[in-house]
């Protein structure tokens, strides 16, 4: 094992994962731009499938990339999120992952929205109208709209002024990762609707109306996540018959 800027031995795995980000950031790959296929990632740095698997997954875990089923994987950031120091990216089930991290975030975020009312000025405010609009925009015309996402909901937690807070935005980051890889980046219109409110209300520093305009856009996608669930356990169910 070779050691990593922090100290710590890395595996390989590990390594080929910090040579993979750089070779996002050196080429570079843009946003929204592929990066190339597995079998060209084992030629390129010298490694075996699984270890360029565990690469990806890493990377995917930070928010970096994001693998859609048939067609390769992206990246949406081009920075890391965080370290995966709560060990998401080793829980198998996702869907369950999801469904925790969603019951974590209505805990916590419908209460960062009303901070963000008492506490935001009004040039953060508008920053953050204007991150809503983006994410509408790119959804409409068919483009990656995650890390907008990520962006307005990391922006709203910052907009507590609460350093706890700020730290668990890498969960936060995990959670709106994790839901789009789920649901193949399938935004609705009911979660464009529930963005705008939100921003509505803490322009009008209502804070009552903050609450519940991200109650609602929490428990919409959280409904999405128990459906798939329900179905997987249908499938599931009559597989063994």
């Amino acid at each position: 094992m070779q050691k990593g800027e922090n100290g710590m031995k890395q595996t390989l795995g590990q390594q080929t994962e910090d040579r993979l980000m750089k070779y996002i950031l050196d080429k570079p790959v843009k946003i929204g731009e592929k990066i190339p296929n597995e079998y060209e990632l084992t030629e390129l740095f010298g490694v075996g499938r699984s270890t360029v698997r565990e690469a990806v997954k890493g990377l995917v875990t930070r928010g970096v990339l994001e693998v859609r089923r048939g067609d390769g994987t992206y990246v949406i950031s081009t920075s890391y999120m965080e370290n995966d120091v709560l060990g998401f990216g080793n829980v198998e089930d996702r869907y369950r992952l999801a469904l925790d991290l969603f019951d974590v975030r209505l805990m916590i975020e419908p209460e960062i929205v009303t901070w963000a009312c008492r506490k935001a000025t009004e040039e953060q405010i508008r920053k953050l109208k204007q991150i809503c609009e983006e994410v509408e925009h790119l959804y409409k015309q068919g483009i990656d709209h995650i890390y907008k996402d990520i962006e307005f909901h990391s922006y709203l937690a910052r907009l507590s002024d609460n350093i706890v807070v700020e730290r668990l935005i890498p969960v936060i980051n995990t959670a709106v990762v994790t839901f789009a890889n789920i649901t193949y980046r399938s935004l609705k219109n009911e979660t464009l609707t529930t963005h705008r409110a939100i921003v509505h209300a803490i322009e009008n520093r209502d804070a009552v109306g903050a609450k519940c305009a991200m109650s609602m856009h929490l428990t919409y996608n959280r409904q999405v996540i128990i459906e798939m669930l329900e179905e997987r356990e249908k499938k599931e169910k009559h597989q063994m018959f």
